[in-house]
């Protein structure tokens, strides 16, 4: 895996979180794990270095099974942040999209010209 590639998975990753902070704050990082499909470990590391960056921040409170826990929400920065690799994220997606889009127009040709040159359509082969 390239460097770039590495930051664009932790940066989905990043995303991940902060949009999941977002929608259920008082998610434990066990879940957040679960529904991200992230290790434990992963999202407790990835928890710091937001908390750290200033991006998150956490408050005790007591949930109804009488356990101490977490409330996460994400500070103005974070906010900021959330939107950026939003944006990052979006710009990155519709490149490859574009990109897949020509694959696929490049593969339709050649099809097209192995189905003229062999002058039929091999057998079970669908409409590209």
């Amino acid at each position: 895996m390239t460097l770039s590639n590495k930051h664009d998975v932790e940066s989905e990753e990043i995303l991940g979180v902060l949009r999941e902070i977002t929608r259920t704050p008082e998610m434990t990082q066990r879940e957040l794990s679960n529904r991200l499909g992230i290790s434990l470990g992963k999202i407790n590391f990835l928890m710091k270095a937001l908390i750290h960056k200033g991006l998150v921040k956490a408050h005790n409170f007591k949930n109804s099974s009488n356990k101490n826990a977490y409330l996460y929400y994400l500070t103005p920065h974070g906010i900021e942040e959330k939107a950026r690799i939003t944006y990052l994220f979006l710009i990155r997606t519709m490149k490859e999209y574009e990109r897949l889009e020509e694959q696929i127009r490049q593969l339709r040709k050649e099809v097209a010209e192995v189905v003229t040159l062999s002058g039929s359509e091999t057998s079970g082969s669908q409409k590209l």
